[in-house]
């Protein structure tokens, strides 16, 4: 790009911190998006303030075209301040905030000039929003580069014009794709569906706007019939019920509203341009004051925190995995995709090789570049020998769940590690200071707790013991932010957080099973209170052997009796889904639930008998210290069990139903169904009836 005069006649005087300009030798004014004092360009209301201001100099005395670029090294826009908008809902301010950003992206879009977004990095939200105001968009072919409207995952949708816009560009059914589902597109994806015109390197991205600019292009014939056609009235009135029905199999109305009321707004919406923004901003509003909205965006700062925890060197570039059955091959396969190289152990060279089957079809799924496969297969090494240890600069051992069988193996591959590498375990439940007996260099023994399937769970739980160095833990986190997992330390006792909580929940579904209430009924009532997926559906996924294995565990020191459901292990061949037979019979990797009797009534009292065992083992992990503070066993409950997001997690939900009702409905429970629903200790902590850390105001 060639630089001229800093900013044009209309600008002087005028006060720039976000913003800067450039007049190129072409006369395209290029600006520059650069928000003082932040890493990550977002929006806030003073950056909109400051971006109406130049817009309209620019309309007063226009420039032959317009660029929009980021003065970021790193990514376009991440979107909205969501802080700054988590302060206006409590100030009641969040309606004025949105016209703002309604009105400024529509004054972009009226300029009488062409202009032309230049994206690179990841365009978010409302980033996206003001590239849908250009009049058109250009994309670095760079793999960073992500184009997205991610805002239903926080309880609204786009507001600042994005849900009037991009069906109008690339049609319906593309744009309810995204917005719908919040996810990205790649910039070959966007070229592909019309939301982006021209793909270039990066290296050209500016001089390629500027000449999109002045010389124009005509889209397709037939993406500009599809944005015409599938917002035509016919087609809404056909179109949206469609869009509701797909949306009703995954999310229910009255937890996640937001899906529903952009399909309303959208399809109901008539007019010129602002009588439709009219309609997107009062929907929108609406959301933002709902407990769902609030709770996601609670969400999101606590999946912020968790990422934050991993800063620092992680100092690994070798792992070495022991155990090739499906937690162990996957945690493999999963570090050789993230980049590490990984050997990967066992006693037999067949359950290698079914790890390394599996890893193939996790390359498969996941690096959509064929060329690219062999070069990540290659980071992944069978070593029946465990020579790997020798080379590894963290051990990860993942064999059956049995301490002693662990502190064997400890013995025999210590000796062999480097001085500084690091020795973990991926046990489930058992406490860490029964396995580092013997262990030569404690501080550097911790627990690495993974969770199936790894591919899609995003938490890792640090397991904690009095002998493990802080530098140890820190590096652990680091190395779980490299292959993208969130860490959550906790302490070393038994189930640790996750385990630990989810057991009684499951336990009571075993229960209530056992008694003859029917599984079908017994999930159905975990997901109308939000679980993604029914407790007894879950025991068939986890295996009945591994849900036992566990309940051995815990239940003696949780002081609950195991149900004749998971009493005595599981029967060969009938273990759940990996064997097609459990408490359910499994076809086609899903669960054949018998229907119920259409006059069937489960019990009144089946939803709190589910999830009451599940909140009081909560206040008692708070109680007991298993985590630092409410906000991390939320987190860590959430994205290590799948707990309700759209409740905000455990503690958060004993903060909106009111610790006093509960206790009354534990007691109801514990007359009716035994001592196993007493009130375990800690529901007089103040931290369950006062919001603290994401939920204070921003």
């Amino acid at each position: 790009m060639t630089a001229g005069r800093d900013a044009l006649p209309a600008f002087d005087g005028l006060r720039a911190r976000h913003w800067h300009t450039q007049t190129r030798a072409d006369g395209v004014l290029v600006l520059s998006f650069d928000r003082e004092g932040a890493s990550v360009n977002t929006f806030s209301q003073d950056v909109l303030i400051e971006l109406d201001a130049l817009l309209e100099r620019l309309a007063l005395d226009p420039p032959k075209a317009l660029v929009v670029r980021s003065g970021k090294d790193k990514g376009f826009v991440a979107g909205a301040d969501i802080k700054e908008f988590q302060a206006l809902d409590q100030k009641g301010t969040v309606g004025d905030a949105i016209h703002r950003g309604q009105q400024v992206f529509q004054r972009l879009a009226e300029l009488p000039f062409p202009t032309v977004a230049a994206i690179h990095g990841f365009c978010m939200g409302g980033g996206t929003e003001m590239a849908l105001a250009c009049r058109y968009r250009v994309a670095s072919d760079d793999p960073s580069t992500r184009i997205g409207l991610p805002e239903v995952k926080l309880g609204i949708f786009p507001g600042w014009g994005g849900s009037v816009r991009l069906p109008r560009l690339i049609g319906a059914p593309a744009a309810f794709d995204m917005m719908l589902t919040g996810r990205s597109l790649s910039a070959k994806a966007a070229r592909s569906n019309g939301l982006v015109d021209k793909v270039v390197p990066v290296d050209q991205l500016i001089d390629a706007a500027a000449a999109l600019a002045l010389n124009g292009t005509q889209r397709p014939f037939r993406q500009r019939l599809l944005g015409w056609l599938t917002n035509t009235l016919p087609a809404r009135r056909l179109l949206a019920p469609m869009l509701a029905k797909q949306v009703a199999r995954k999310a229910r109305k009255e937890h996640y509203p937001a899906p529903y009321a952009l399909i309303n707004s959208w399809s109901r919406a008539g007019g010129g341009v602002q009588s439709r923004l009219a309609a997107e901003r009062k929907a929108v509003v609406r959301l933002a004051s709902t407990p769902t909205a609030r709770n996601l965006i609670r969400v999101f700062f606590l999946q912020e925190r968790l990422k934050a925890q991993g800063s620092g060197d992680h100092g690994i570039t070798h792992v070495h995995v022991i155990g090739a059955g499906v937690m162990g091959g996957d945690i493999a396969a999963w570090s050789a995709y993230k980049g590490f190289e990984v050997t990967l152990a066992d006693r037999e060279q067949r359950y290698i090789d079914k790890a390394l089957e599996r890893a193939g079809e996790l390359f498969t799924k996941k690096v959509k570049d064929e060329t690219k496969r062999p070069q990540v297969a290659a980071r992944l090494k069978d070593d029946l020998a465990g020579d790997g240890v020798a080379r590894a600069d963290l051990v990860i051992e993942a064999i059956i769940e049995q301490a002693q069988a662990k502190r064997d193996l400890y013995a025999q591959v210590e000796p062999a590690m480097k001085d500084d590498a690091l020795l973990s375990t991926n046990t489930s439940s058992i406490p860490l200071t029964e396995l580092r007996e013997h262990i030569r260099r404690p501080a550097q023994f911790a627990g690495l707790h993974y969770f199936n399937p790894v591919a899609l769970m995003p938490l890792v739980e640090i397991i904690r013991h009095d002998a493990m160095a802080p530098a140890t833990e820190q590096r652990l986190a680091a190395f779980c932010k490299a292959i993208d997992k969130l860490p959550v330390p906790v302490a070393g006792t038994p189930g640790f957080l996750v385990n630990r909580v989810l057991f009684p929940y499951m336990l009571e579904a075993a229960t209530a099973y056992s008694e003859g209430i029917p599984g079908a009924a017994i999930d159905t009532a975990a997901v109308r209170f939000g679980m993604p997926m029914g407790p007894i559906e879950l025991i068939d996924t986890v295996g009945l052997d591994v849900a036992a294995g566990v309940g051995e565990e815990l239940a003696p020191f949780l002081g609950l009796p195991l149900p004749q459901a998971l009493a005595g292990g599981a029967e060969a061949g009938k273990r759940g889904k990996k064997d097609g037979q459990g408490l359910y019979k499994w076809e086609n990797g899903k669960a054949v639930k018998p229907e119920l009797p259409k006059d069937y009534q489960p019990p009144s009292d089946l939803e709190d008998r589910l999830v009451l065992p599940l909140l009081n083992e909560a206040v008692a992990c708070l109680h007991d210290g298993v985590v630092e503070d409410a906000d991390l066993l939320d987190a860590g409950v959430i994205f290590g069990t799948g707990f309700a997001p759209f409740r905000g997690g455990p503690i958060q939900y004993i903060r909106e139903t009111g610790v006093d009702a509960l206790l009354q409905k534990l007691t109801q429970l514990q007359a009716h169904h035994g001592d196993r629903f007493a009130p375990r200790p800690g529901w007089d902590n103040p931290a369950l009836r006062t919001a603290q850390g994401a939920d204070a105001p921003a």
